[in-house]
């Protein structure tokens, strides 16, 4: 709660149905940036065969998630798609031992001795186990690199931090009046201005290609409301400040 309101998207910490195999988990609120804010967070999971689930950027892992999700399969992909979506990592690879756990460049070094375990790093297109099930797209900036996915089977594409859509009615004052100068406010939520700085243009405009060519249905986001329809619109929307000025 922020000075009454509820920033999260109820219920949290529980299993919600998106399509066939995929789902999400809402978060709580977390504290980020400078100055500090607080927004919600967002897993995404995906099943693929013999029920081996794909844990992309893990939110916390209380014991009646850790039964739901046992009742959907066995995780085995543990993701940190970006290098600020890492910190419930270490929890989720003690639970799940037999699990590998994926990182973007950059992840270990920012969470200094939290990832003190052997990891895969994030940094190709191909050659993961999961290639014939979820494409991955490696977005390359100064400031960090974000690992896209499209899980093809139902046509849904994951994003981290290339969107961001806060809902003003969720937000405190000052946060609010952040996300809207930043351009990450619904119902016009974007990559915020101070990120775009840290991508090269004809990275974004490459990796822009590639995601509406997928045709998604829909694009889940970490942060906000994701779109849950008109996906390609969405993207077309979202960059248009890159498109535009091509």
């Amino acid at each position: 709660m922020a000075h009454g309101i509820d920033i999260t998207y109820a219920p949290t910490d529980t299993l919600k149905a998106v399509a066939d195999d995929v789902w999400i988990v809402d978060g709580p609120a977390i504290r980020f940036g400078f100055p500090k804010m607080s927004f919600p967070t967002r897993m995404t999971v995906i099943r693929l065969r013999d029920d081996a689930l794909f844990i992309h950027s893990p939110t916390p892992l209380p014991p009646e998630l850790k039964s739901a999700i046992e009742a959907i399969g066995t995780p085995r992909w543990i993701i940190g798609p970006n290098r600020i979506h890492y910190w419930w990592i270490p929890v989720w690879r003690d639970a799940y031992r037999a699990a590998d756990v994926y990182l973007a460049p950059g992840i270990r070094r920012r969470a200094r001795g939290r990832i003190d375990f052997p990891a895969h790093e994030l940094a190709r297109a191909t050659g993961y186990p999961w290639d014939t099930s979820i494409a991955t797209l490696p977005v390359r900036g100064r400031y960090m690199t974000e690992c896209v996915f499209f899980h093809r089977p139902s046509r849904t594409l994951v994003l981290t931090d290339l969107i961001e859509n806060f809902e003003a009615e969720k937000l405190g004052f000052w946060t609010r009046w952040l996300t809207r100068l930043g351009g990450a406010q619904d119902p016009d939520g974007r990559m915020p201005r101070d990120m775009r700085l840290t991508y090269p243009k004809a990275e974004l405009r490459r990796a822009l290609g590639i995601m509406i060519a997928w045709e998604p249905d829909r694009i889940i986001l970490a942060h906000g409301r994701w779109y849950d329809r008109d996906a390609v619109n969405e993207l077309r929307r979202a960059f248009r400040w890159l498109l535009d000025r091509s």
